[in-house]
């Protein structure tokens, strides 16, 4: 394998998978955004790489196209070493950078110094974006029924915040509080409060975690969360040490597609049964929807839609 292969792959595939990159395997792509800890391809991958080496070590040779699986690292590290592609090349987020550590990124400073200090302040900013209805959800980012959503960012770090149905559907915020720094979060426990002109509500957290990063503006200023609901308004960032297992209770992909298109089906019922037959034009739901239509009430309206 040459450093021109592993360039023109990423190159002509920014989702190209790591295995693919590495030339492993010839044809894969990341449907992930390289969420790798959520991935069964991944997990698979790895398992057959660590038999097929312990075929090795017991002086075998593991047989078929099963037994020429190697872990991608080792596949790397068969280049010179300034050609071995620092991980976060390979995901896209840095121009290449030489591997300096064996790939033990845990002993790296510039992966410490990425993860502590870029991964907190960079924008994210998604570019493929499913519309249901005229309300958003970006490619990648998992979504819990209560209406918060989670973005793996690196390891089992995630990013949290609350969908763009919800922001539309409560309106501007005065106040998002959440626990403090060091706290324990609960999949499914009532975490996060909600503030809106002497109006509270609770949001269920999507993952259980311990809280390491909280975005300061929202404490301040909730309603910039409607400004952009999935990438300056998150929330806060969790250490999930069950994240794998915490992933299995939430949606992604035509998955959460689908339950919003339920959700704002229900939506249009519960405005009906209040204010009367909406008017046929074929648009959309606009923003704040409790702002222009309090007498659906918050508390209705939180209940039914925030699982609360």
């Amino acid at each position: 394998m040459s450093s021109q292969q592993l360039k023109n792959q990423t190159t002509q595939n920014e989702r190209s998978c790591i295995w693919m990159q590495a030339c492993v395997v010839r044809h894969k792509f990341c449907r992930l955004e390289y969420q790798c800890a959520a991935c069964a391809y991944d997990r698979a991958m790895r398992r057959t790489a660590a038999e097929n080496q312990q075929i090795r070590e017991k002086g075998r040779v593991p047989k078929g196209n099963r037994g020429r699986i190697v872990f991608w690292k080792d596949k790397l590290r068969e280049l010179p070493a300034w050609k071995q592609p620092c991980l976060h090349h390979m995901i896209g987020h840095i121009e290449f950078r030489a591997c300096t550590h064996d790939y033990q990124c845990g002993n790296c400073e510039f992966d410490q110094y990425f993860n502590d200090q870029f991964a907190v302040h960079a924008v994210v900013q998604p570019v493929d974006v499913l519309d249901v209805k005229g309300f958003k959800i970006p490619h990648g980012f998992y979504l819990h029924p209560g209406h918060t959503w989670v973005k793996i960012e690196e390891g089992s770090t995630v990013r949290v915040g609350l969908d763009d149905f919800a922001l539309r559907l409560l309106g501007p915020l005065d106040q998002i509080e959440a626990p403090l720094m060091g706290k324990q979060l609960e999949q499914g426990r009532k975490d996060i409060s909600l503030r809106r002109a002497g109006n509270d509500a609770k949001l269920i957290s999507p993952v259980s975690g311990v809280v390491t990063d909280i975005n300061p503006v929202l404490r301040e200023r909730g309603s910039r969360s409607s400004e952009d609901p999935y990438s300056e308004s998150w929330i806060l960032r969790l250490h999930c040490a069950t994240l794998r297992q915490d992933l299995k209770n939430l949606m992604i992909g035509d998955q959460a597609g689908e339950y919003i298109d339920d959700e704002v089906n229900r939506l249009y019922e519960v405005i009906e049964e209040t204010a009367g037959p909406l008017a046929a034009d074929g648009g959309y739901l606009g923003e704040d929807i409790f702002g222009n239509m309090p007498q659906l009430g918050w508390r209705k309206l939180t209940r039914e839609f925030l699982r609360t």
